[in-house]
């Protein structure tokens, strides 16, 4: 396999997928916003729900998925409006959200398994990410690679982007509940809050998601 057996393009890929993988983007700021609504350990989860998504992706790219749906335009597009409509449902369900007796503007905290299950289904629907890992990934399979071969590169190579994305945004996730934590001491009053500033950034990815 060319990338594991050559220390050179192993630290080349490694690199290519921090640039293009771990640069903040709309994942990022979907679990920044997490972390600063929920703490960082929801927004832990939220990244490996959303690097859960980015393995499937991944997967679906190994196993030929994303070139059959990437070659049909018609569901391209049905693909992106269900992630656009995804991500008004969740922008919808924070505002209406019900708080804890005596902050009404205070979002009701998500159970852990549904922040993961969000996280997942937020990059799933995403076909951008689809596309991605679809110019992305064969580019470091071996030449003469092909049939199971390919695919088993093409796996291996999900595997260390699903890694390298998970330590990213593992990271992401504790810096940006770690500000939070300080920024709630210093201005409590402001903290209930966090359900607009939770649904102005589901708006956003949904409008995202549809015009870029």
């Amino acid at each position: 396999m060319r990338v594991l057996s050559d220390p050179q393009q192993l630290l080349l890929f490694v690199g290519a997928s921090v640039a293009l993988v771990g640069l903040p983007g709309p994942n990022v700021v979907y679990i920044c916003t997490r972390s600063i609504a929920q703490g960082t350990g929801a927004g832990m989860v939220s990244a490996l729900g959303v690097e859960t998504g980015t393995l499937i992706h991944a997967l679906a790219t190994a196993f030929g998925v994303a070139a059959l749906v990437s070659a049909e335009p018609a569901a391209l597009k049905a693909l992106t409006l269900l992630g656009a409509c995804y991500l008004l449902y969740l922008a919808v369900r924070s505002l209406a959200g019900a708080g804890p007796p005596g902050d009404p503007a205070r979002p009701e905290p998500r159970r852990l398994a549904s922040v993961y299950r969000e996280g997942v289904l937020v990059n799933v629907l995403n076909p951008k990410v689809m596309l991605f890992f679809l110019a992305f990934l064969p580019q470091w399979v071996s030449e003469d690679a092909s049939g199971a071969q390919a695919r088993t590169e093409l796996l291996v190579l999900a595997g260390i982007t699903f890694t390298v994305g998970l330590v990213m945004d593992l990271g992401y996730a504790a810096v940006a509940g770690g500000l939070a934590s300080r920024m709630r001491g210093r201005a409590a009053p402001g903290r209930g809050r966090a359900r607009y500033l939770v649904a102005l950034v589901y708006l956003g990815l949904a409008a995202a998601t549809v015009f870029s």
